[in-house]
């Protein structure tokens, strides 16, 4: 049996997750919650695990790191072409499989049984997504003033925090704008958020 792990943040999905992925019967799958912090954290150890893409997005970042540790690399990522900045950062967390959320649950299968035996497992739908997503336009300043904007922070604010002048956080702010195509600040923080960027 090829022991495999479900790691979501949404109890109902990982259910499901679960279940789908038990229709194999060579596989044995259970699921543990993301929390780092959480009791199941020390479950028996697995061949692979499955985790949503958006567990390694957040106030959580460091998430992705702790899983590719614990099972050596061997991580099935399940996210959208739409979301090319979470892409990135399962690829950067060492995931072997990136699976479309949108695929057949026979890809999601084919994709553990291919990254338990150390192969890479990449789904068509995801590579243009992939190559978007190592093209994140915003330098990590930028990055850094747009997360504290959409946090509501004002420049002063920001200024403060960053340990910088307030007209250097306008620039910051103008630049990045004007990188990713926004009208506005609010624009600019929306496509970057929906990028998966932040």
């Amino acid at each position: 049996m090829l022991r495999t792990v479900v790691v979501h943040d949404e109890k109902l999905l990982c259910s499901a997750l679960v279940q789908l992925l038990r229709s194999d019967d060579t596989l044995d799958v259970t699921s543990l919650s993301p929390d780092a912090d959480g009791p199941d954290r020390e479950a028996a150890p697995a061949n692979v695990c499955v985790v949503d893409g958006e567990c390694l997005t957040g106030p959580d970042k460091g998430c992705g790191e702790r899983l590719r540790t614990r099972y050596g690399g061997r991580l099935v990522v399940l996210t959208t072409a739409k979301r090319p900045g979470v892409l990135r950062r399962a690829f950067d967390a060492g995931a072997l499989g990136l699976v479309d959320k949108n695929a057949p649950v026979q890809r999601l299968i084919t994709a553990v049984h291919t990254v338990a035996r150390g192969e890479r497992f990449l789904d068509e739908s995801l590579t243009v997504a992939l190559l978007k997503g190592s093209e994140m336009p915003l330098t990590t300043r930028e990055l850094g003033v747009l997360a504290l904007a959409s946090q509501g922070a004002p420049i002063a604010e920001i200024a403060a925090g960053l340990h910088l002048s307030r007209g250097t956080v306008r620039n910051y702010m103008a630049t990045a704008i004007r990188k990713v195509g926004a009208r506005n600040r609010v624009d600019a923080i929306r496509i970057v958020q929906s990028a998966g960027w932040t």
